[in-house]
């Protein structure tokens, strides 16, 4: 529910705090919000950012995750995060799959998931009864108060230095989860999907600047024995599903690596 997140939101347009008024949320200065029937907020300004994933990759996105191939992931960012005073915020939440891991080992905190993909939305505003939704372009300045998170979250999405900072408490953390440069290679180079970038360490590095510093790298790896189906779904939910037609792959049984960095971020 978008309720939690409340004392944390600011009005896109001009910064005023929000507050809810029936199937909107509105500031003292009149602009207004509707919340979408199936519980996200369109938090954009009337500002059209780029679609984000699909309905397609979204379903298959949720299939994938439901079937526990990625639960050693949202096992480590809950294990890793502590009780904070603030909002736990998901940048690029997906479905909110993660996040709903994470605010379950954190009794009592809300949540918020922002992302732009709208399908993606219409699901993680019922991921969890703590976490809202809404709809915001990482790209542009976050419809958040500065300091309101205790802790970010990013997983497999882009990142904005500057906004994390503004938002994120002094004393908070940000867990960042990128694909590892062996992450998918059998599936790589089965289907001839996109690769991970060699340079991906350093643009992260990069992308958060001079904002935060590092704290440590974990690096994961886990097995994963696929289905045929599963490894039609799974390439149905990456970056290559933008350039592929994936109900025509002919998709087999396969043992595939998924490998991912967590890296831990302090303010600076």
């Amino acid at each position: 529910m978008i309720d939690g997140a409340l004392p944390y939101l600011r009005c896109p347009v001009c910064g005023e705090p929000l507050n809810r008024a029936d199937r909107s949320l509105r500031c003292p200065r009149g602009h207004g919000f509707d919340i979408a029937r199936q519980g996200y907020v369109n938090l954009t300004a009337g500002r059209s950012p780029h679609s984000g994933d699909t309905v397609e990759m979204i379903a298959d996105r949720e299939t994938f995750l439901a079937a526990g191939h990625y639960d050693f992931i949202a096992a480590a960012l809950a294990g890793t995060v502590r009780p904070g005073d603030g909002l736990v915020l998901d940048a690029g939440t997906g479905t909110g799959h993660y996040l709903a891991r994470v605010l379950d080992a954190l009794p009592g905190t809300p949540g918020l998931g922002i992302d732009v993909s709208k399908p993606a939305l219409r699901r993680a505003a019922r991921a969890h009864p703590r976490a809202g939704a809404a709809l915001a372009d990482l790209w542009r300045p976050l419809p958040l108060r500065d300091a309101a998170a205790s802790i970010l979250i990013n997983v497999f999405a882009p990142r904005n230095g500057p906004e994390f900072r503004r938002v994120l408490h002094q004393d908070g953390l940000l867990l960042v989860v990128t694909p590892a440069p062996d992450h998918l290679a059998e599936l790589i180079d089965a289907y001839g999907l996109i690769s991970v970038d060699p340079e991906k360490t350093a643009r992260v590095t990069e992308s958060l600047g001079p904002s935060f510093r590092e704290q440590g790298t974990t690096t994961l790896r886990h097995s994963m024995h696929l289905t045929a189906a599963e490894t039609r779904t799974l390439i149905g939910m990456t970056p290559s599903a933008r350039h592929l037609e994936v109900q025509d792959i002919e998709a087999s049984e396969i043992t595939a690596t998924a490998a991912v960095n967590l890296t831990l971020y302090g303010p600076a």
